[in-house]
């Protein structure tokens, strides 16, 4: 019997869009069970300097109730290999924006070694948080 491979994936979904959706649907696409991390408002406002429109309970609620999603967790910090070392998943989903970047450069050298993947996936265009403010204050 094939093993389940557990996938991984995070974000704020904050304003909840279509891009957020595909990106859930995508990974679900590349893995037998999602573990999404949701960014608590207290992380968003430490590295963001902004906090969520909408809470994070609520973020969570609507995260949580994807078909795409296995089980949704509190992201309480950004250190992806301890998460890996508490969940033990087999790959990573990310934006293709992190690609290249000193952090996940790094995060994939520690990856290999555990046999960890990053599977990085383009953004939808078009789309984002940021612009859904932006529309809503114009």
């Amino acid at each position: 019997m094939k093993p389940l491979t557990i996938g991984y994936t995070t974000g704020v979904f904050d304003l909840f869009h279509i891009g957020h959706l595909n990106i859930l649907k995508r990974a679900k696409e590349h893995c037998d069970y999602l573990i999404v991390g949701v960014s608590t408002d207290e992380l968003v406002q430490s590295y963001k300097n902004k906090t969520p429109v909408i809470p994070f309970h609520e973020r969570i609620a609507i995260v949580d109730a994807i078909q795409y999603v296995d089980k949704v967790i509190a992201q309480e910090h950004r250190d992806k290999y301890k998460t890996w070392e508490e969940l033990q998943y087999d790959i990573m989903f990310v934006g293709d924006d992190w690609k290249g970047t000193p952090l996940f450069d790094d995060l994939e050298a520690k990856f290999q070694t555990v046999g960890v993947n990053i599977m990085y996936f383009p953004y939808t265009g078009g789309v984002s948080s940021t612009l859904v403010k932006e529309k809503l204050l114009t």
